[in-house]
């Protein structure tokens, strides 16, 4: 039996509840997750960002900052953020293009707003594949586990590395009707070389690390917490 190879469901997520009015009477229609990638830059999925009106984001501070879209990359399903006041200090990618089968990987971000934390949640797998669903190159799959809300969030390395964009997670439901069984932890990233390309293309110099000693998943997360962003989308 043919196993179901459409888009897998992005990983933005509805407002929960009542949505709230911005002070230009704008209502948050949904969520996901960015992290700060340059100066007053924020790196989302395009499917975070599309369609919005506008849009905020709340820092570790908790205090809550417009950000405007500058750049969006429908393809490799990236989107560019500007703010106007420091959104925080700018996470490193990994400089070397390798991701390794099996290398263990740390998320962050804020999945299920409203009905979980609120709060950023950190949670840690392994890189499974090196290319996404329908063989795409642009992506990689990991076991970490990732929901609504995710979308847009750092995919790190256990030195502080950030080594892709969290994107999707395997349609589980449309899986289990044609197998009778229910997939488990299959999620997708953005390539973080695809960010680094799609960042150089619009004039923004990304920050490129390497080496250094590895760390536990616990000091990943306090790197990532000053710089990941929790983002509104108003219309």
């Amino acid at each position: 039996m043919a196993l179901p190879r459409d888009k897998p469901p992005p990983l933005g997520a509805s407002a929960p509840g009542r949505p709230g009015a911005s002070p230009g009477g704008r209502q948050a229609v949904s969520s996901g997750t960015g992290f700060v990638v340059a100066p007053r830059q924020i790196m989302t999925n395009h499917h975070v960002a599309e369609g919005c009106a506008a849009m905020t984001a709340r820092l570790a501070g908790g205090q809550e900052i417009p950000a405007t879209v500058i750049a969006a990359d429908q393809q490799r399903d990236l989107a560019l953020l500007r703010t106007e006041s420091d959104p925080g200090p700018v996470l490193p990618f990994r400089r070397a293009a390798e991701v390794r089968r099996g290398e263990s990987v740390v998320t962050y971000g804020f999945p299920l707003a409203g009905l979980l934390s609120s709060g950023p949640t950190l949670t840690t797998g392994d890189v499974s594949a090196l290319a996404g669903l329908g063989d795409n190159a642009r992506q990689i799959q990991i076991s970490a586990p990732v929901q609504q809300g995710n979308s847009g969030g750092p995919l790190l390395d256990l030195r502080g590395h950030v080594v892709g964009v969290i994107v999707s997670k395997l349609n589980a439901q449309r899986i289990a009707q044609a197998t009778g069984d229910i997939p488990q932890n299959v999620n997708f990233a953005v390539k973080h070389t695809e960010a680094v390309d799609f960042m150089r293309e619009h004039g923004v110099q990304p920050q490129l690390e390497e080496g250094g000693a590895p760390r536990t998943a616990a000091e990943v997360g306090e790197i990532a917490h000053a710089s990941t962003v929790f983002l509104r989308c108003l219309r």
